[in-house]
């Protein structure tokens, strides 16, 4: 579904990522992760086609980020970033279907589409007409996977989605999100700074540092096989200890 070849991406004399070879998992959660200024968010953003590599390739289903049929091919990438990032004049409704707006959707068809995310996505369907700003934080972000996913596309990317939340929504989240990755069968790829996060999310945990993936690899293998010094110091500092649950989960 989406492969990196081996991609370098410079914002200074140095490289910020790379060189990356990856080839992701149709259907399946890979979860980035790795300390702060590893290069997690440049590599979702890479795989966007929101930034360029300067080296290598990026490809989905075999079209390169460059390539002429791009604009059609980045319609099938769903995109949920940090904060939301909904846009404070709009409602939730106008934001969830801004895309399909943009594409000519008629309005029956946009509004069956919307009521369907918002039940997915336990969202109020008043909360449809209200604006960002009278919404609480975790229905933002319910917004914000609904305008990913308005358009149905293959692959859905998150950037810490859940990152600005209280700890009790936080969990309420993960819960709701992993059933719908379930539910959906897409093909997901999420960045986290939290271990124990992407113990719940993961099919594949992909650590990097400095760019670089360090390890690939079930959680399972990240904690009991560890391929050098760093993932062990990484692991041990994640607190409160981590202890793995049925399901390759963690608590």
């Amino acid at each position: 579904m989406i492969e990196l070849a081996a991609v370098v991406k410079r914002f200074a004399p140095d490289a910020a990522v790379g060189p990356v070879d990856l080839v992701l998992t149709p259907r399946r959660t890979t979860v980035l992760i790795g300390p702060s200024g590893c290069g997690k968010s440049t590599l979702l953003r890479l795989m966007l086609g929101l930034v360029r590599p300067d080296a290598g390739a990026v490809r989905v289903d075999g079209d390169e980020v460059a390539s002429e049929r791009w604009p059609q091919v980045r319609r099938r990438l769903g995109y949920v970033v940090q904060d939301g990032g909904l846009f404070p004049h709009l409602t939730a409704r106008q934001n969830a279907d801004l895309m399909a707006r943009f594409l000519g959707w008629e309005p029956e068809r946009r509004a069956r589409r919307a009521a369907e995310l918002a039940e997915l996505a336990h969202l109020p369907a008043a909360a449809l007409e209200r604006y960002p700003l009278e919404l609480s934080g975790g229905q933002r972000q319910r917004v914000a996977l609904m305008r990913a996913l308005f358009l149905d596309p293959d692959v859905l990317l998150l950037d810490e989605p859940l990152a600005a939340l209280d700890p009790i929504v936080r969990r309420d989240l993960q819960e709701e999100l992993r059933e719908i990755f379930r539910a959906l069968g897409k093909t997901v790829v999420l960045v986290t700074h939290d271990l124990a996060e992407a113990g719940f999310f993961a099919d594949e945990v992909v650590l990097l540092r400095d760019g670089r993936v360090v390890q690939r690899g079930s959680f399972g293998d990240l904690l009991s096989r560890p391929a050098e010094p760093f993932v062990e110091r990484f692991v041990r500092a994640q607190r409160p200890p981590l202890e793995l649950v049925p399901g390759g989960a963690a608590r």
